[in-house]
């Protein structure tokens, strides 16, 4: 059997999860009797901490709101799982680089020997593949002040820039950063990219806002009360608004193309990078890029749909180039060379 205070360290951490767990479950994992459980929860109430009962059917025990500082207590696989976030942070978030580092090496001494190799096994490099479409990282401090007003509920006022973007109707459409009033629901990374899910009172509307072009986010105090999410929930309805402030990524080639698809679903699949804008109930312009003509046909044809007012010219010419080495792959028997390919 375990110490008393390896069990109690053990409990602890099936606590810090949140979850309420049956004295039958603790018993269980701690491999000691229910009598033997009771006494490590008093254990650990005795230290300061708050354990709750929970009474009636699914009762148990569950860690409650103050008490003492839980010790940051995590399993090997946890341990390691923390590593390998860590690495990974500043892909995604500017000025966390060296506090990732540090807390990485705090992290690493006060691992066990065994995870400690297992952390050091998967330490990596992270270069981002060009088909990852990716964005720039982005401001940390950005993410903590637009998520502390999702947090607390609050009304938050930021500068939006609306350069590039289609003029939908506000003052000062398309004509770079703009001041607006949202109650942020919701925050959504999607393809390497945060978005915000924020309802505009003054507008009666929801809308969609890349962090990236959000600027001096402040807290205005003001709360605001729940509101039914559009269907679907906040990621589906980021994948489906074409209007979510995405930027054409600068890829060598870039072109266009007007496709007879409804904007919201060419913008569910789109790849990051790329740009939908609706022009009628059913159809939608997609500006996207790639590194070669070919590709980025290439990148057109797997929409399956006719395409019109394709530009520039040599996005033409490779669908024209494409569309002979895919009728003469069609013709070729099976096992003949395709003319033209490599």
């Amino acid at each position: 059997m375990a110490s008393t205070s390896a069990r109690a360290l053990a409990l602890l951490s099936m606590l810090s999860s949140g979850a309420t767990l049956t004295g039958e479950e603790v018993a269980r994992r701690l491999g000691v009797s229910r009598r033997t459980a009771r006494r490590d929860v008093e254990t650990l109430r005795e230290l300061g901490y708050v354990v709750e009962p929970v009474l009636g059917a699914g009762g148990g025990y569950r860690l409650g709101p103050g008490g003492a500082l839980p010790p940051l207590v995590l399993d090997e696989e946890q341990v390691v799982a923390v590593a390998v976030s860590l690495q990974t942070t500043s892909a995604v978030l500017r000025g966390v680089e060296e506090s990732s580092r540090r807390a990485l090496r705090t992290i690493r001494q006060v691992m066990p020997a065994r995870a400690r190799r297992e952390a050091d096994a998967l330490t990596a490099t992270v270069v981002p593949n060009q088909w990852e479409f990716p964005a720039p990282a982005l401001d940390a401090a950005v993410v903590r002040a637009v998520g502390t007003a999702v947090r607390q509920r609050v009304e938050l006022r930021l500068d939006y820039d609306e350069e590039d973007l289609p003029g939908d109707g506000r003052t000062g459409g398309g004509g770079g950063p703009v001041t607006r009033v949202v109650e942020p629901h919701h925050l959504v990374v999607w393809a390497a990219r945060w978005y915000l899910v924020a309802h505009e009172r003054a507008r009666q509307r929801w809308a969609v806002l890349r962090l990236d072009r959000v600027s001096a986010p402040t807290a205005t105090g003001a709360p605001f009360r729940e509101r039914p999410l559009p269907e679907g929930g906040p990621a589906d309805f980021v994948q489906r608004t074409p209007d979510r402030g995405d930027r054409l990524a600068p890829w060598p080639c870039t072109g266009s193309a007007v496709l007879d698809l409804p904007a919201p679903l060419v913008a569910r699949f789109a790849p990051g990078g790329a740009v939908v804008r609706a022009v009628g109930e059913d159809r939608c312009e997609l500006s996207m890029g790639a590194w070669s003509w070919a590709g980025l046909a290439g990148l057109f044809v797997t929409f399956g749909s006719p395409l019109a007012e394709v530009r520039p010219a040599e996005l033409r010419e490779a669908f024209a180039v494409a569309a002979g080495r895919l009728a003469a792959g069609a013709a070729a028997p099976g096992g003949a060379p395709v003319p033209g390919g490599p």
